[in-house]
């Protein structure tokens, strides 16, 4: 089935997905008396018509805008934007682009309202299973998020920024979720079918983990199960023809994310935050790479939960090869393995221009981020983290 348009409010955040719905952010901002946006984007995103269509939206406003964000954002830009911004007396952000403006946007919005560094509101993991969030309560500007890929960012509280050592900073601040999310599939055309591919990868990711978190419930479970049917129906086979599966891709993107704001990350994101941002490679294509493989130490002790996952992926299989019941996958891990076969992204890190030297630096790396803290098998030490390094080299 093909996802419809759809309209909701849920704790105060307003959803809009369907084409052309990127045309409406004027109207949303006019509907909160919102007149002074900062709209942050990507090079790429600011210099197609869309976009430009998305700004004519926003005539009779004051209007500053800052493109450029790089991928994992980064520490020094926002802390040299944030005085400019600042200066510009905004009475709200928008995020237009992946999950790194997503991030950024978020950022800005806690170094506008805390002050200081953002080193000074960093999360920190302690070994084995403690993080310590900042309490920072003063009032956030409200991001209104128009998202163009599979990320799901614009749907947490969580967001990550890279540091001048490439290491990538992880925050959380309830504060900092969107007010408002526009998905237009139209928008995600400026945007290659490859990365919308790989990201959607990066969604199932955020299925899989939900599922098997500490963190889950039965409300972030029914989410994931969604949108794992629906990312397997977009990424066949067959494959649906573009349009369609654009739009399957960002409808199933944003109830993986809703599903992981719930339940939080893991292992896999864990790794796949250090080597995205120390080797500077796209999040979603790491996820590619990583996720069989993270997937496949995980299944064992989190089969019960997974059950009905791989059910699910079966059943959808079956009936998109007319009832073919012999298409069966034995594991989660096997389906993700032959699914980017037969996209043909990118299986192996030396193939996306990771080293094997990098290895055990990344693996101990790995050892610092909050997602072990989740994990459903503990992770005793950075060799457990370099075995599923080899395996993915």
């Amino acid at each position: 089935m093909i996802p419809g348009d759809f309209d909701y409010h849920l704790f105060g955040t307003h959803v809009r997905f369907g084409d052309g719905v990127a045309n409406a952010v004027g109207d949303e901002l006019r509907a909160r008396g919102l007149q002074r946006p900062v709209i942050l984007t990507q090079d790429r995103i600011a210099s197609a018509p869309r976009h430009a269509a998305l700004l004519r939206s926003l005539d009779g406003m004051a209007v500053l805008q800052r493109a450029g964000i790089p991928p994992h954002s980064s520490v020094s830009l926002i802390e040299t934007m944030a005085p400019e911004v600042a200066a510009f007396r905004p009475d709200c952000l928008i995020a237009v682009g992946g999950g790194s403006v997503a991030d950024t946007a978020k950022a800005l919005a806690l170094l506008l309202a805390e002050g200081g560094c953002l080193a000074d509101h960093v999360t920190v993991f302690r070994p084995p299973a403690t993080v310590e969030i900042p309490r920072r309560i003063k009032p956030k500007l409200p991001i209104i998020a128009v998202p163009t890929t599979a990320s799901g960012a614009e749907t947490t509280s969580s967001f990550g920024v890279r540091d001048g050592e490439r290491d990538k900073r992880m925050f959380w601040n309830r504060q900092v979720s969107a007010a408002a999310i526009l998905i237009d599939p139209l928008l995600s055309q400026d945007v290659p079918l490859a990365t919308m591919r790989y990201t959607a990868m990066n969604g199932i990711a955020h299925c899989l983990e939900s599922l098997y978190s500490k963190g889950r419930s039965i409300v972030s479970d029914g989410m994931a199960m969604q949108g794992l049917a629906l990312f397997s129906q977009a990424l066949g086979p067959p494959l649906p023809e573009e349009a369609t599966q654009r739009r399957l891709i960002l409808a199933a993107a944003h109830v993986s994310g809703m599903a992981l704001a719930m339940a939080r990350s893991c292992l896999h994101h864990a790794i796949c935050h250090v080597v995205g941002a120390r080797l500077d490679l796209p999040h979603g294509l790491v996820n590619t790479v990583i996720l069989p493989h993270a997937v496949r130490f995980n299944e064992a002790a989190a089969a019960p939960l997974l059950a009905d996952a791989l059910e699910c992926v079966n059943r959808r299989v079956a009936r998109q090869a007319g009832g073919d019941a012999a298409r069966r996958y034995d594991s989660l891990s096997s389906w993700l393995e032959q699914t980017a076969d037969a996209l043909r992204l990118p299986r192996r890190l030396r193939d996306v221009g990771v080293p094997e030297e990098a290895l055990p630096d990344i693996a101990e790396h790995v050892m610092t981020e909050r997602g072990l803290a989740l994990n459903p098998r503990p992770v005793a030490s950075a060799s457990e983290v370099l075995a599923i390094l080899r395996q993915a080299f």
